[in-house]
């Protein structure tokens, strides 16, 4: 938790969003590729990148793929490939979430995962919105250790999931933080900080880049964003 007594992560899709967030004043970035697939392992080079031309914490995605959170084991094997090839690139933290078939916590995977980041913190991503149980899911994370939990409150965007969203916080205790995710902006937050008491936010804030057919974060916003944040 920075000064300013609450945090702001920004998901990275590239290394202009990354440099942008760093601008904008972010506490941290989620580092990922694909954004149109929910988010998947960025490259070694934007690893390496992000590390060497930012100040921020930088977190990232360990998902070899869209779709949904149950992997096999070849899948799973790049997964462990990847947690070991971050770690020892210099990673701050990673992000990860693996289900069962039934839609609860695979427990073993996320387990081994944590196991190879070496004490790295960790977040549990959007897997946790598909959950059949969020509060058995909860708990579940809770005992693996994780630092904070990714959620729109199981529904599209994180301010329709409040009720969610500050339940799961009354009930995270005092190491698990709950970061609301999923079109988070700056006429949004202030909003959403007061319906559920979280302190922690994750947001893109991209545009499409005018000359080209992609989007990336735009510093000025992330600055705004922390102004609305500043003005509660």
């Amino acid at each position: 938790m920075n000064r300013k007594g609450f945090e702001i992560e920004i998901c990275a899709g590239n290394i202009e969003s990354v440099l942008a967030a760093d601008i904008g004043g972010a506490d941290r970035v989620e580092l990922c590729e694909n954004l149109s697939e929910g988010g998947t392992t960025p490259s070694n080079g934007s690893i390496v990148l992000s590390k060497e031309k930012c100040s921020l914490d930088v977190f990232v995605i360990i998902r070899p793929r869209g779709g949904d959170f149950v992997y096999s084991e070849i899948e799973f094997e790049v997964m462990l490939k990847d947690v070991q090839t971050t770690v020892e690139i210099g990673a701050d933290g990673i992000v990860i979430g693996c289900l069962k078939p039934d839609g609860t916590i695979d427990i073993e995977k996320c387990s081994r995962l944590m196991e190879v980041a070496k004490g790295l913190p960790v977040t549990f991503h959007r897997a946790f919105d598909v959950t059949t149980d969020p509060f058995e899911a909860l708990e579940t994370i809770k005992s693996l250790g994780v630092n904070r939990i990714l959620t729109s409150g199981q529904k599209n965007k994180a301010e329709e999931g409040v009720k969610l969203i500050k339940e799961l916080q009354e009930n995270a205790g005092t190491k698990l933080r709950i970061m609301p995710g999923s079109g988070i902006n700056e006429s949004n937050i202030q909003r959403i900080a007061i319906s559920t008491g979280v302190n922690s936010f994750h947001a893109s804030l991209r545009e499409d880049v005018p000359e080209n057919n992609y989007k990336v974060t735009y510093a000025r916003r992330v600055k705004a964003l922390i102004k609305k944040m500043l003005e509660q």
